[in-house]
């Protein structure tokens, strides 16, 4: 595919605090990128520098094969996990400011706002000032600046800090469409199931420096243990269980079931096929449950940063 944004080697100080440790990451048009990492890990950082709110020293950022340059900004949408609307001001009097600010004129600003405010079923908060909004609230107007412009990439940091589980599930819904239209997303969060749901791609950063990196596929697969899920009614729960120890690695499992079953994550050897291992298991008794553990994001997660 086609890349939007090249980091390349980019390194920051603080001062004698290293932010970040020459990382690179590439992503690709109309694809969504999670850019995840503990707090501190220098996400943020790298995210200020995309937006020019600060600059490497060293390295540089390419965006749509230009070097990163100040006009690039207005092909840019930006939503800070910590919010920046003026709290006295009316939402429609700022919200059509903020647009002007991204390049459009005021009769196009607020003919795209329309849009938007119809379509999150918000138009009667034009006229409301900020401070008499719920967080969730002004949470909806940013988000709707962040993206009035139909920007090259967006930025979302946090988005779905202050929504309740509905609202949060539309915003979701949103960021897709905007995607399976052509934008490109960097996505942060700690969410990791949002990350399951939305990211292609994915980088993680710890102590400042890119430890992990690639689509999140072919990370589960890098991650996969040949581990599986398995429920089996058998006359002779302890011969059963015997047998399987001689030949597997076994641990406890749980999950709801029907049947009074033996439950157990069993670990095959890489030489052993998962054919083979059914045709072992029906030879025990009733195969009522059989799934592979795959890894999850916050699996892959945690993991990746007890090893480093």
């Amino acid at each position: 595919m086609e890349k939007l944004l090249e980091v390349n080697n980019v390194s920051k100080h603080y001062g004698d605090y290293k932010a970040l440790n020459d990382v690179s990451i590439t992503v690709e048009k109309g694809s969504i990128f999670g850019l995840l990492g503990p707090n501190g890990a220098g996400k943020t950082t790298l995210i200020r520098i995309i937006n020019q709110i600060t600059m490497p020293d060293s390295g540089k950022v390419i965006l749509d094969g230009e070097p990163l340059q100040p006009h690039h900004i207005q092909q840019i949408g930006y939503l800070p996990e910590e919010r920046g609307l003026y709290k006295t001001m009316k939402v429609g009097e700022q919200a059509l400011y903020l647009a002007q600010l991204k390049g459009l004129s005021k009769q196009e600003a607020k003919a795209r706002l329309k849009y938007w405010f119809d379509r999150l079923e918000i138009g009667d908060w034009w006229d409301k000032k900020i401070q008499e909004l719920s967080k969730g609230m002004a949470q909806k107007i940013q988000f709707v600046v962040t993206v009035l412009h139909t920007p090259k990439l967006l930025i979302f940091d946090e988005p779905f800090s202050g929504f309740d589980p509905i609202n949060a599930n539309l915003i979701k819904d949103e960021i897709l469409k905007l995607r399976d239209d052509g934008a490109t997303v960097i996505f942060s969060t700690h969410r990791m199931e949002s990350v399951e749901e939305m990211c292609d791609h994915i980088a993680l950063i710890h102590k400042s420096n890119k430890i992990l990196d690639g689509s999140l596929i072919d990370i589960k697969r890098e991650y996969r243990s040949n581990t599986f899920e398995i429920g089996l009614v058998t006359p002779d729960h302890v011969a059963t269980t015997a047998a399987l120890k001689e030949k597997f690695e076994i641990f406890p499992a749980s999950f709801k079931s029907i049947n009074n079953e033996l439950q157990y994550k069993v670990k095959l050897p890489d030489s052993s096929s998962s054919n083979d291992f059914v045709s072992f298991l029906t030879a025990q008794g009733q195969l009522t449950h059989f799934v592979e553990v795959v890894p999850s994001a916050s699996d892959i997660f945690i993991e990746t940063i007890q090893k480093n």
